[in-house]
């Protein structure tokens, strides 16, 4: 979800599969291949080796195509119309590696792009785009026991409705008699519940964690966590007790009811990304009887005057992207540990407010967890 304004950088010699060069006279490697996250048998987008990225829009009556990256869909990639019609375009500079939402703007309309698979985001389905990374062997899908996601619909008397969420539970889940400790994992403003298992590959995380020996399997729970109702920038009148009922009163109870879940606080983990960390922090504040196990992604942090039963935490985890000032989460971890609480810190370098940082941090977060 981040902001990124890029130009064009095409020129005509790149159809003859040479070096072309960007705005700022870089070399840009004609190594283009289609991006992961296209629909099957389309050639566009394209990304190459150093992250660039490349479109191609079918649009012969248009007098104006533009790509625009990044969260709110602002700036983006001008592209050039060719001689056949479409309209062709690079982007001036080297995306951060991991996955994008974005959008074509023609003629000033607001559409997907039909060679791209959709993900919910920016509250729309929104283009998705991935830009490999150097380490995404961490999430890749892998010749390894995989566990299950499965959707369910759950009683909400609150909101006078059946709710949905999706829950991960690990690969011997099916077979065994075991019980597991869960961890909520809450999206961001203008994601839902789909997020974190799309763009966010947590079950192949966890699979291969799991496969590699390295956590302590645990069922995670994907829920909508009522955000996008209020609008970007409108953060101040997010009310968190509705969605406090629906989770702390509805959601958990159906899934210790249901899963063979370990229901007890320290077997209980609450984490989220952006929003769905401010959710996070003060839901944790709020009931430190239901959760032992806190962790903000690049969701704001914790001063620890505001915990008032320290006992009540196993740890506390904070993680941002490199790009997204993590000074403030450094500085009030170390406030956190000197004041007794267990804190733990994440920084994925180069990158922003972007779903790279926190597919990392679960990452580093999932070994942590239930120890």
């Amino acid at each position: 979800m981040k902001k990124t304004i890029l130009k064009t950088a095409l020129i005509a010699s790149m159809a003859f599969g040479v070096i072309s060069v960007d705005a700022q006279n870089k070399a840009v490697l004609e190594d283009f291949k289609p991006s992961s996250k296209n629909q099957p048998q389309q050639e566009y987008p394209m990304v190459n080796s150093q992250g660039y990225a490349r479109f191609k829009i079918v649009a012969p009556a248009a007098d104006s195509v533009r790509v625009s990256l990044g969260l709110g869909g602002k700036g983006g990639t001008k592209l050039a119309k060719a001689e056949d019609g479409t309209w062709l375009g690079t982007t001036e500079v080297p995306m951060d590696e991991g996955f994008h939402y974005y959008n074509v703007n023609i003629d000033g309309g607001k559409f997907n792009d039909p060679g791209a698979m959709n993900y919910y985001g920016s509250t729309r389905w929104e283009s998705g785009i991935e830009i490999p990374a150097h380490d995404q062997d961490f999430y890749a899908l892998k010749n390894v026991p995989h566990g299950n996601v499965q959707q369910i619909l759950f009683p909400s008397p609150s909101t006078n409705s059946s709710r949905r969420a999706f829950v991960y539970t690990p690969p011997a889940y099916e077979k065994g008699l075991s019980k597991y400790p869960v961890l909520y994992l809450q999206h961001g403003w203008g994601e839902d519940e789909t997020a974190w298992m799309n763009q966010g590959h947590a079950n192949l995380i966890m699979d291969n964690l799991i496969a590699e020996g390295k956590i302590i399997p645990f069922i995670i729970v994907n829920t909508y966590g009522m955000t996008n109702e209020i609008k970007w920038g409108g953060m101040k009148d997010f009310k968190i007790e509705p969605f406090q009922t629906v989770l702390v009163d509805e959601l958990i109870p159906y899934i210790d009811s249901n899963f063979r879940t370990l229901a007890t606080k320290d077997k209980r983990a609450m984490a989220g990304l952006s929003m769905g960390g401010m959710e996070t922090h003060t839901i944790t504040l709020n009931k430190p009887e239901v959760f032992g196990y806190y962790a903000l992604l690049s969701g704001g942090t914790y001063l620890p005057e505001e915990i008032k039963e320290k006992s009540q935490v196993k740890m506390i985890f904070l993680s941002s992207g490199s790009k997204e000032r993590p000074e403030r989460i450094l500085d009030a971890a170390t406030k956190l540990k000197n004041a007794g609480f267990n804190t733990v810190t994440y920084v994925s370098e180069n990158t922003g407010h972007e779903f790279q940082t926190w597919r990392r941090s679960l990452h580093e977060l999932a070994p942590l967890l239930f120890k």
